[in-house]
């Protein structure tokens, strides 16, 4: 079966409309987002947290995403594993071997690893360890269940109490020739 993109047609008024209403959220939304405070970290030692965020980015890449969002993320596994004393180490002696791996590997730090594919590289060489299943595993939800980065993704987000997704796209078959 082909699928064709949904192609909408837009009007000079439906574009500056808009285009206006874009503008006003920009404005609006715009240094709020830019002033983001991220939550700080418990356990992680704060040279230690630039080389978890770039972890973060090479486990779940998305080009389109903030570091603000790998952060608050990072900061939520930090806070998990701050009320668990046996893992309170647990990302920062992480760092200590992801380096180790990447000196090992390439010759630099891991966040001094300008390719994606070698830094990939350095990851595979560390699956077995608890600071890879843990960042794994934990950015799963970390990442995706902030409700800011939902429509970046394109997840409108809940439908139940809009009636559903039947009324609002799902049976949207327009590329159908009738």
């Amino acid at each position: 079966m082909r699928i064709i993109d949904k192609v909408e047609r837009l009007g000079r008024r439906d574009f500056l409309g808009r285009s206006a209403g874009a503008l006003a959220a920009a404005v609006v939304v715009g240094p709020a987002l830019a002033n983001a405070a991220v939550v700080p970290l418990k356990t992680v030692k704060p040279g230690a947290a630039p080389t978890l965020v770039k972890m973060a980015r090479d486990l779940y890449p998305h080009d389109i995403l903030a570091d603000v969002f790998y952060e608050n993320a990072l900061a939520t596994i930090d806070g998990n594993l701050a009320a668990i004393p046996a893992s309170a180490t647990l990302l920062t002696d992480g760092v200590a071997v992801l380096d180790a791996a990447a000196i090992k590997l390439r010759g630099k730090p891991y966040v001094a690893i300008a390719a994606e594919a070698d830094r990939v590289a350095v990851l595979k060489t560390i699956e077995a360890t608890p600071i890879f299943k843990t960042m794994r595993s934990g950015m799963v939800t970390a990442l995706y269940d902030q409700p800011a980065l939902w429509t970046k993704l394109g997840y409108e987000g809940s439908s139940a109490e809009k009636g559903g997704y039947i009324h609002r796209g799902f049976n949207d078959i327009d590329w159908l020739p009738a």
